[in-house]
């Protein structure tokens, strides 16, 4: 049974790696001579997931501070998500539901 929840989770991940998109508003480099860099992302952990934000305060082409904070929010569940394999074989498998970002900067 571990087998084949271990195989079904790394054709998951492969899934999500063949997918991958480019983002055209990714930033590829900071101005570090004054800016806050902020980095958002969610960590399952077991029925709970953990919201961690990272800020990155750049002045005069050095890091100034890093803010880190976790917080727990809900997990919004289970999903299946079909992808192909390296094989080129079809899978479906589950995998947690991802929370989408909504940034308003003013």
């Amino acid at each position: 049974m571990k087998k084949i929840k271990l195989s079904l989770l790394l054709a998951g991940i492969m899934a999500f790696t063949a997918c991958k998109k480019e983002k055209e508003d990714e930033v590829n480099n900071v101005n570090k001579k004054g800016s806050v860099e902020t980095v958002l992302s969610v960590e399952h952990v077991g029925s709970e997931d953990i919201l961690i934000t990272k800020h990155r305060i750049w002045k005069d082409n050095n890091l100034f501070k890093e803010i880190i904070k976790k917080d727990t929010i809900p997990s919004l569940g289970d999903t299946l998500v079909g992808g192909e394999d390296s094989n080129g074989s079809e899978q479906i498998v589950k995998t947690k539901k991802d929370y989408e970002f909504f940034i308003t900067v003013q």
